[in-house]
């Protein structure tokens, strides 16, 4: 009770409305004042009109206006599940409705003929509790139909979240053909190239003798650039389906010349790759692994840096302390070659090869090197890595370099470095690999450029002034090559189409022995040695970003820890679930 502005007294009796339901229930159930009959199959529901109109836009039409079902006692509604229909009338006398597994798809549909919109969200709701990688097919089918954006949405969101799942599910099975090539063509699909294959295989095999014309348009659907190349020739090459299909054979055959060939693909005859972008859900990291830490003490350590939440994780360490080992990626992969090994007693040069895996977390060994090396360069180029000089067994400067091809495991000599030089900056670009200055057997700094020609198998030699780094790395960023420090604050940037050098902005402080990679488009820092105005030497644990469109450095925070002399790459790879959370022994840092 309330007291107004004329101090009288207002009454509001919260039970009256449902009280009044309850008895209008009653007087339906016992057919007492009821003037309308809803009919389905052989059931009859008494119901009062004035109710029904009250309650649902569609029986306001149906009984205020002038449809025969106006003067009829008996009204029939077709194709609608007596149960349900049922239920619904309760709902619409007591408020109350039970939802299940078994009536929610049924449930909905009526709610939505007979216009009971909060009846029909709340079974949307109920929906978007049970989706599903198994399901998210089909009620993302259902939303659309029944024009249900909320659940459309999620379901569509999950169905690109978790690709990997609902490629095995049943309802991918069920899709048609324009369904499946617009699911698959989604840029925000998170899956890899691989398995965006496989669903297409499995999909039509599920009905061979029908669906085998479609292949052709959905195999343009897998961006092939973006495929490990050991699947690509194992798996795909060699597939019946693919293979008896002459349009599948050559868009193979463009992609072989184009993406594993060492040649040059300017002849006449072929084509410009068609170009597809890496899906959105394809994301870059930083990843740090190995390196000297705080006490200068050799670390098995691998960090993963995600910008996008400026957090570490830490992975699966390396099998034993490697000192002055390279690390390079490589399709997803990463790759660490050489080193010696620290804590053993032999302290022998190594010419190990482990390589790591992101999904799995785990580190095998792969076909050693031809030489044993440390100190040395490496870099990836199409689908081979490149062992670059370094110090031998003998502790000699190697001017040797060996080519590791990753779809048959197998290494092999490649020709000899003009100039031997100890910790050059090191890229490749268009078919070529440049060795930028570095020092030589008495330290001194070496001013040459060396390039070698992959496909021809030769280097050449260019004297310049510019060049002066030691122990500096180089990253490539659209046609340039950057060269970050080395025992100097200066960052250069070599511009490989018009073979000239342009100046950058400097880095704070004089540095050595750090970490370079891209994200992004962006140039991120690590770690280092870092010389101060007075020669004195301090290891450093800063993360910094050079952006090269405004030529501005800033700090992204710190390491983990104080670190140098360790390998600092870029991973493009699908987020994985169980590498991103915390859990199965890794800590996350902020």
């Amino acid at each position: 009770m309330e007291e107004n502005a004329l101090q009288g007294l207002l009454f509001r009796d919260q039970d009256f409305s449902s009280d009044l339901l309850k008895q209008l229930n009653a007087l339906r159930q016992n057919r007492i004042l009821t003037d309308v009959l809803l009919c389905t199959n052989d059931v009859e529901i008494p119901c009062h009109k004035n109710v029904l109109v009250s309650s649902s836009p569609y029986f306001k039409a149906m009984f205020c206006n002038n449809f025969k079902e106006s003067i009829q006692e008996k009204v029939n509604l077709q194709g609608m599940d007596s149960s349900i229909l049922g239920s619904i009338i309760l709902y619409v006398y007591t408020g109350e409705i039970l939802m299940t597994p078994e009536n929610i798809l049924s449930l909905m549909e009526t709610a939505s003929m007979l216009q009971y919109m909060k009846l029909f969200e709340a079974c949307s709701a109920y929906l978007q509790d049970q989706l599903s990688p198994e399901n998210c097919l089909s009620l993302s089918r259902l939303s659309e139909i029944l024009h249900c954006q909320d659940l459309n949405r999620k379901a569509k969101a999950m169905a690109l979240r978790c690709f990997p799942e609902v490629a095995t599910s049943e309802d991918l099975k069920e899709l048609c053909v324009l369904e499946l090539i617009d699911y698959l063509g989604n840029d925000e699909l998170c899956g890899e190239e691989e398995e965006v294959f496989e669903a297409i295989m499995v999909w039509v095999r599920h009905d061979l003798q029908a669906r085998q014309g479609y292949i052709q348009d959905l195999f343009q659907k897998v961006r092939l650039q973006y495929v490990h190349p050991t699947f690509f020739f194992r798996f795909i090459a060699n597939d019946s389906l693919i293979q008896s299909s002459p349009a599948c054979q050559n868009i193979l055959e463009l992609a072989n010349k184009q993406m594993f060939s060492l040649y040059s693909v300017s002849a006449p005859d072929v084509k410009p790759l068609w170009h597809v972008p890496r899906r959105y859900s394809c994301r870059e990291f930083l990843l740090l692994i190995g390196g000297r830490k705080d006490n200068q003490q050799t670390t098995r350590d691998v960090l993963l840096y995600d910008e996008k939440t400026d957090q570490w994780l830490r992975l699966a360490k390396y099998p034993t302390r490697l000192y002055k080992a390279s690390a390079v990626s490589l399709h997803s992969n990463v790759y660490l070659l050489g080193g010696i090994p620290v804590g053993n007693g032999s302290n022998q040069v190594s010419n190990s090869v482990h390589i790591f895996s992101l999904k799995l977390n785990q580190w095998r060994p792969i076909e050693p090197m031809l030489v044993a090396r440390y100190s040395h360069r490496s870099v990836s180029y199409k689908n081979y890595i490149f062992a670059i000089g370094g110090i031998g067994v003998n502790q000699e400067i190697l001017n040797s370099m060996e080519r590791y091809d990753s779809i048959y495991n197998v290494w092999e000599d490649m020709a000899n470095i003009p100039t031997a030089v100890l910790h050059p900056a090191v890229s490749a670009k268009d078919q070529r690999i440049y060795l930028f200055g570095g020092e030589d057997l008495m330290q001194n700094p070496v001013r040459l450029i060396q390039v070698y020609h992959v496909s021809r198998n030769m280097w050449f030699r260019m004297e310049t002034r510019m060049v002066k780094n030691v122990c500096a790395p180089a990253v490539l960023i659209g046609d340039r090559i950057f060269i970050v420090g080395g025992y100097t604050r200066r960052v250069i940037a070599y511009d490989t189409k018009d073979n000239k050098f342009v100046k950058c902005a400097d880095m704070k402080e004089r540095r050595m022995h750090h970490g370079v990679a891209t994200i992004n488009e962006k140039l991120y820092l690590t770690g280092g040695r870092c010389l101060t105005p007075d020669n004195a030497i301090v290891d450093s644990d800063s993360l910094d970003c050079y952006d090269p469109q405004t030529d501005t450095w800033c700090s992204k925070g710190k390491l983990p820890h104080r670190l140098f002399d360790h390998g600092c790459l870029t991973l493009q790879c699908v987020p994985y679930a169980n590498f991103l959370g915390e859990g199965n022994g890794r800590k996350m840092f902020s």
